[in-house]
């Protein structure tokens, strides 16, 4: 079965948002495992907030785009809306970085808190 690491951020209601993501996901992913949660400054300039990001990974035999709707649901769930990016307000942002040994956003593969999360999660690729 492929293997999924996802990274959740939320900066706005940060606790119950992430929160809200882990349980869905654990109810679609039985064998997900979370790396603890980092609080990160913002990557742009404009909003202060800081984000709440944790990483998790997990095997499925789903399809990784099956995968990706499935987190944009939980998104939409939490109250995401598309202009909310525009606000730099993100309820919950959940990302799929790599499905079966492929990355699919290499962008995001050196911020600090993903290589320490996959460090947790003896994550390689």
């Amino acid at each position: 079965m492929p293997s999924c690491l996802i990274c959740l951020g939320s900066n706005y209601n940060r606790e119950q948002n992430l929160s809200l993501a882990r349980g869905r996901l654990v109810e679609l992913f039985p064998t997900i495992r979370f790396a603890r949660v980092e609080e990160t400054t913002s990557l742009c300039s404009h909003n202060p907030d800081a984000f709440l990001n944790q990483l998790a990974l997990f095997r499925t035999s789903r399809s990784a785009e099956e995968v990706v709707n499935r987190l944009k649901e939980i998104e939409q769930r939490a109250g995401r809306k598309p202009e909310d990016k525009q606000q730099e307000r993100i309820c919950l942002d959940v990302d799929l970085l790599a499905y079966d040994g492929e990355i699919l956003k290499p962008e995001d593969m050196n911020y600090a808190h993903v290589l320490r999360g996959m460090k947790e999660l003896s994550f390689k690729y």
